[in-house]
């Protein structure tokens, strides 16, 4: 709604602009009336629609035609002021100053025009007759009043009604010819209805109702007040209630009654409630809420989103198979103003069989969004009515800002939940299959993914020690001379080669050497398509030996020329590289650095102080079977006891460390 509101008003000299103006100021008839009034700011606490109200008086003799056109083009509405028993007047009104206004006025965003008949205690009869077939002929014309600034007659209804016209404008929403609402008007209220049905089940139920009421106007309806409204309905039409439920088609016709009836307010309410602006287009501030982002810091969608994003699923997965066909998809986008998933979104996700969104692909895709562009998911919350359904003061509280990456490696930990790995490699080195074989898709299946539906992306949990975890995959194009920053901004690095073709893997060593040598970022060599024979690769060093000098993981063996889903081990490890990236102890294979070795690690400690506890254990079981022996003897027994244990246990944990 505006933030303010200015009235001028116009008309033939002595009708009486200037004593309105007074009146309303000083609630009494002014003795001594001057040419014009000065301009009058009425304050937002003493008007009816709590908004600052800027009264301008027009004067023919004080004001040239070139400061009134200044004043029409900043007036938000024009009260025309005639008076009843002047005839004259009355006819200027359409030979003069509705063209003038319209002449200076653009023609998409026309002002509303009151028309104000001044000085109704001089006559006995009105004007009405005379003024109806004029607002007949013009849409501008919002209403007729008439009034008396001597008696101070309908003064305050007057400015009320210019107020109103510019607040809860009846053009954007009613057409008076066809008696109807406009089509945009019907598109906004019938997105209203499908976010406030809450079970999409084509009807807004009592429950439904009392939310929408308390959401708009702060206030449930008292049963016998739904009753009525219910009631008031099935006297106009047959199918607007159904099981004792509002109707899309009733819900409609109760907002055209309310306009026909001049309460337009409480459709404006309604609308301004659900992010609506005064040309019936979402807010951009209803969209897009401030939300800052400081420098290494990613987003994430928190608990409560989730949660609401999961009764969005569940509202349209009507079939409750746990997957979005084509047609609930696009019922779950009747709310949006365009599509905004493509096909390539079943190509980024999990889909079933049928290639359907399941419920993880679904809350998937939501979180990617969130990732890579978190303007967009706050705007898609904003289609789906997220601030009204979840009472939140917007979209942001959605949204979880994670702290700063150099806080996680100094602390070494993270309370991150997704994590972003960049696929770089050598074009046909299998980078499509290895994002496609994270959503289980063998190669078989991947052969009939038509090119145009392909996706660089592709995101899907892991577990990480029992903790679930998004890992976010992003195909790189194979440009060497350039890498973006974008390229290169992710929490772990996966270089892929073909080991088939002996000049793949040349692209992964320089574009290491180049790019992640001296970085921070963890990287894992893939060689992919290990079911095919192992070329010799051109390059100086084999790939096993280029890993152990620069101290990485050995290559690991990939494919996805498999029966059944690929082997999803290796997007775990990515995961755990990504969270710990820290990791810096001593591993059996020399890399100093990687994180499977460090859990490797754990595990024989564990194994190291299970050994001791056993010792421990049978030392003390022998001393209580043989309590009865003399003490020098079982003293020594227990010695060379322990000295034995103690010898099988250094030699098991020394030929453990060997295997390893």
């Amino acid at each position: 709604m505006r933030k303010d509101v200015r009235i001028l008003l116009v008309g033939e000299p002595k009708v009486g602009k200037t004593s309105l103006i007074m009146s309303l100021v000083s609630e009494e008839f002014p003795d001594d009336v001057p040419l014009r009034a000065e301009e009058i700011t009425i304050p937002a606490d003493v008007t009816p629609e709590r908004v600052p109200t800027h009264i301008v008086d027009y004067s023919e003799a004080e004001q040239s035609d070139e400061q009134l056109y200044q004043e029409i083009s900043k007036a938000n509405v024009i009260c025309i002021v005639y008076s009843v028993n002047n005839k004259k007047s009355i006819e200027k009104v359409t030979s003069h100053w509705i063209p003038l206004i319209n002449d200076r006025t653009d023609k998409d965003s026309r002002v509303p025009l009151i028309l104000v008949g001044n000085k109704s205690d001089l006559v006995e009869h009105s004007s009405m007759e005379t003024i109806l077939p004029i607002m007949n002929q013009y849409s501008d014309i919002e209403t007729c009043v008439e009034c008396s600034a001597k008696n101070l007659k309908n003064i305050s209804e007057l400015f009320y009604y210019a107020q109103k016209a510019v607040l809860h404008p009846t053009g954007p929403l009613y057409c008076p010819e066809e008696k109807e609402m406009k089509p945009s008007c019907i598109k906004s209220l019938t997105r209203i209805f499908k976010v406030s049905d809450l079970d999409n089940d084509g009807i807004l139920n009592d429950k439904e109702l009392n939310f929408f009421q308390r959401t708009c106007f702060n206030m449930p309806l008292a049963p016998q007040a739904l009753e009525d409204v219910k009631n008031v309905v099935r006297k106009n039409m047959t199918d607007g209630v159904e099981d004792n439920g509002l109707t899309l088609k009733g819900f409609l016709f109760l907002h055209t009654l309310f306009i026909q009836r001049g309460r337009h307010e409480t459709t404006w309410t309604v609308l301004r409630r659900f992010g609506y602006d005064d040309d019936l287009e979402l807010h951009q501030e209803y969209l897009f809420p401030l939300l800052k982002i400081p420098a290494d810091c990613t987003t994430e969608l928190n608990h409560n989103a989730y949660l609401f994003l999961q009764s969005v699923f569940d509202k349209h997965d009507k079939d409750r198979d746990c997957a979005l066909s084509p047609d609930e998809v696009k019922d779950l986008f009747k709310v949006f103003p365009y599509m905004p998933w493509g096909p390539d979104v079943n190509n980024t996700v999990c889909t079933n069989d049928q290639g359907w969104i399941t419920y993880q692909g679904y809350l998937s895709q939501w979180t990617l969004t969130t990732y890579l562009d978190v303007q967009r998911c706050l705007e898609y919350l904003g289609y789906l009515g997220y601030s009204i359904i979840c009472e939140q003061e917007s979209q942001a509280a959605a949204i979880t800002v994670t702290r700063n990456k150099r806080i996680d490696l100094q602390k070494k930990q993270t309370q991150r939940s997704v994590f972003r790995c960049n696929i770089l490699g050598a074009r046909g080195s299998g980078k499509t299959s290895f994002l496609q074989a994270f959503l289980g898709r063998n190669l078989l299946k991947q052969r009939k993914i038509r090119e145009d539906h392909k996706s660089f992306y592709s995101i899907n949990t892991t577990y990480v020690y029992g903790q679930e975890k998004y890992l976010l995959l992003h195909e790189v194009m194979p440009d060497f001379d350039f890498l973006s920053e974008e390229d290169l901004a992710c929490d772990v690095v996966c270089l892929v080669y073909d080991v088939n073709n002996p000049r793949s893997f040349e692209y992964c060593a320089k574009v290491y050497k180049q790019y992640f040598m001296d970085s921070k970022t963890p990287c894992m060599m893939i060689a992919s398509k290990s079911d095919l024979h192992e070329a010799r690769q051109h390059y100086s060093l084999t790939p096993l030996d280029f890993c152990r000098k620069n101290k990485l993981h050995p290559p690991q063996p990939w494919t996805c020329n498999t029966v059944d889903a690929p082997n999803k081990d290796l997007y775990t490890k990515l995961t755990t590289m990504a969270m710990y990236p820290h990791a810096k102890l001593r591993c059996m294979c020399t890399c100093n650095r990687c994180t499977f070795c460090i859990c490797q690690n754990i595990l024989r400690s564990q194994l190291l102080t299970n050994i001791k506890a056993k010792f421990y254990s049978v030392v003390l079981n022998r001393h209580m079977a043989q309590a009865d022996l003399k003490s020098s003897t079982f003293w020594l027994r227990a010695s060379v006891g322990a000295t034995v244990f103690a010898v099988l246990g250094f030699a098991m944990y020394r030929a453990i460390l060997k295997q390893r």
